[in-house]
Order: C-alpha cells, then sequence, then structure tokens
C-alpha cells in the first residue's frame, strides 16, 4: 500500500470490506481498522448478514484497550438496533476518541445520526475520507436502501463484431475460461440472476454458481408465455435455489405441476403482452432481494434498457469474429432511428481476462430510455 498512513489505514479498511461480497446483502460491505500510535491493534468487517458489523468485529480482535485510538471505517456507524446492537455504542464504550469515515449511511435509520451520536459523546469525527474509493464498495446497498428497488446488472459476452451468438445459434463458448471463472464470481456477488425463457430453451442452463463456498444466486425466469420444460435444469432443482418464473399468461395445470415442484409463479402480464419487468424489479425489492445480475439475452436486455432499469453493464469481449447478419446480438428490439436516442453509459473500469477484456459501465441517468 502506498499513500499516507491515514490513507492506508482506510484503504486497509477498503480491502477488508470487500471479503463481505455475496454475503451479506441486503446490507452494505464495510472494513474498520482501529489504529493507536500509528499501529493497527484491530480490525474487521462485516462476514455476513446478521452477524457483528465490521466496528464490533474490529472492537472483539482488539490485543489491547482501544482507549484513546483511532477508528477507520468505510461507513457511517450505525446507531439503531437491528439484527446487531449500535455499533457507536460499541465505539463509546471503548474509549476511542477519533472516528475517520468514508462513505455517509444513506439509510434513514442512520443518516447523521450516527455521526452526531459519536460527537455527542465528545468523540472527534473526520467524514469523507476516501469517499470515492469507500463509495465504490456499495452501489448496490445505496440504490436499494434509497429506492428499494435491486440494483441491475446487464452481463454479456460477445465477439469483436458484437455477436453473441453464431448463425446457428451455437454460443459456447465465446469467452475463455477466466471470464467464465469470473462470471461465478458476479453470480455470488449479486442477490440474483435473471434470464429469458429462450436462454432456458437454447442452453437448459443452471444459472448457479459452481465455486464451492459461494452462493447460487435467487433465479428469475421471464417466460411470458410459460414456457419452460418441466423436466428442465431450472425446474428439477428449484427444490435446492429458490426459483421464481414470472410469466403473462395463465395455465392452471402447468402451474401446479411448476408449484409442485418448488417453483415460485408471479404473474405481472405488461400491456405488450410480455412480463412486466417494471413490475418484477419492483416486486423482487419489495422481496428483499437488493440486485439482479441479467444474463438474459438480446430480448430480455432490450426491455430493461427501454424501461431504463439498467444500472450497470458487464461486457466481454472475445477476440473472435462470426461475422453474418443474421447472428444475434447483445440487445435486440426494434432499436433506435437517432444517435440522440442512445442510452448512455460512462465507463468504469477495464479488466482482463486472459484473452478477453471486459468492460464496465454505469448509467448516466439523464440518458434516454430505449423507444417501445
Amino acid at each position: 500500500m502506498t499513500g499516507l498512513p491515514e490513507e492506508r489505514y482506510m484503504r486497509r479498511a477498503i480491502e477488508l470490506a470487500a471479503n463481505g461480497e455475496g454475503y451479506v446483502n441486503p446490507n452494505p460491505m464495510v472494513g474498520a481498522v482501529i489504529v493507536k500510535d500509528g499501529r493497527i491493534i484491530g480490525e474487521g468487517y462485516h462476514e455476513r448478514y446478521g452477524a457483528l458489523h465490521a466496528e464490533r468485529n474490529a472492537i472483539a480482535s482488539l490485543n489491547e484497550p482501544a482507549e484513546g485510538a483511532d477508528i477507520y471505517v468505510t461507513l457511517e456507524p450505525c446507531c439503531h438496533h437491528g439484527k446487531t446492537p449500535p455499533c457507536t455504542e460499541a465505539i463509546i464504550e471503548n474509549g476511542i476518541k477519533r472516528v475517520i469515515i468514508g462513505s455517509r449511511d444513506p439509510n434513514p435509520l442512520v443518516a447523521g445520526k450516527g455521526v452526531k451520536q459519536l460527537e455527542d459523546a465528545g468523540i472527534e469525527v473526520i467524514q469523507d475520507f476516501l469517499r470515492d474509493e469507500c463509495d465504490e464498495l456499495n452501489p448496490v446497498f445505496f440504490k436499494y436502501i434509497t429506492t428499494h428497488k435491486p440494483y441491475v446488472v446487464l452481463k454479456y459476452a460477445m465477439t469483436m463484431d458484437g455477436k453473441v451468438a453464431t448463425r446457428s445459434g451455437a454460443s459456447k463458448w465465446i469467452t475463455g475460461e477466466e471470464s467464465r471463472a469470473h462470471v461465478q464470481r458476479l453470480r455470488n456477488k449479486y442477490m440474483a440472476i435473471m434470464a429469458g425463457i429462450g436462454t432456458v430453451l437454447a442452453d437448459d442452463p443452471m444459472l448457479n454458481v459452481r465455486i464451492e463456498g459461494l452462493n447460487s444466486p435467487v433465479r428469475v425466469i421471464c417466460d411470458s408465455k410459460l414456457k419452460i420444460p418441466t423436466g428442465s435444469n431450472i425446474v428439477k432443482t428449484a427444490g435446492d435455489i429458490r426459483t421464481i418464473v414470472a410469466h403473462s399468461v395463465r395455465d392452471d395445470a402447468l402451474e401446479r405441476e411448476l408449484e409442485n415442484k418448488g417453483i415460485e409463479l408471479k404473474y405481472l402480464p405488461g400491456s405488450d403482452g410480455r412480463v412486466d419487468v417494471s413490475a418484477l424489479t419492483t416486486w423482487l425489492g419489495e422481496e428483499g432481494i437488493d440486485s439482479v445480475l441479467v444474463e438474459g439475452g438480446g430480448t430480455l436486455n432490450y426491455s430493461l434498457l427501454r424501461e431504463g432499469l439498467a444500472d450497470r453493464v458487464e461486457v466481454f469481449i472475445a477476440p473472435k469474429i462470426f461475422g453474418g447478419a443474421d447472428a444475434k446480438t447483445p440487445v435486440e428490439g426494434i432499436g433506435i432511428s437517432e444517435v440522440s436516442e442512445a442510452a448512455m453509459f460512462e465507463l468504469k473500469d477495464v479488466s482482463y481476462y486472459g484473452d478477453d477484456i471486459c468492460l464496465s459501465y454505469v448509467n448516466r441517468r439523464e440518458s434516454i430510455c430505449l423507444p417501445e
């Protein structure tokens, strides 16, 4: 680590916080480092939803009293009773003299109240320290806690010429092993994975995580006409992994059969006869699902972009060219007629996985939704 000692301590807290990825949702990832006389004497992070928060884990790790110490924490300490007691109480009780905070907590139960409680106890509080870097930890939490709607990430792999399959529909594999391993980690990171029925019919996927120790997300299938085969991998494993099928037609017999196999059905017809994806994401938020990774095909991607629902896009590009006017592309639909109508995104990161490149974009929000 480089930079001033104070920056190194907060960057250590950021590093610790990232260890909670995929395990703390819908809570934020938070890290904490306790420093006394220029030495780290305790550190911790929020390890799992419902477990102790970062500050209390850092205090529990102490090898000497924290009286007179500083604590660096990536997010404003909580000051309310939830599944665990307030972290502000632990900080005050242990005689910590200064609290250095990265991100401000937009949770109405906390926002500014944690800082006030600490200051009222005579503790010096410094806010917004390396805030941008700390904010990068929790875009999912920030959206969910303020809107009660999930953070939506579109993920697709394509060739250099923008194809997601050959003209015959073959798509295994466009990207290499390193990219596919990273996608497993993305599935662990987000609470749900969403796909369209076309993907299920074409590939019969599991949509799970195949790395031991990581979590498989809730599976959400958009199946307007209720075509999902009862013998598909998705249906056969619905008893093991929570699986939701959103549909826009009724079939009492098939619905009973699917429910008997463990499928949760959600009837959400839209005006166009397809699943109402806006209503679906709202309902998922009400179900406590804070984030959705979409691996759903061009039609579903277009529907989400049309409604302005995509917060982030992860584009994996392989060093291959397929060609062909009929080969599928990542976003279908009718498209736009004017360049000014494009949905606009901001490039946030570029990563390399073997011979592939991954471009990460976030929604600029002033962008125009794609046309109906």
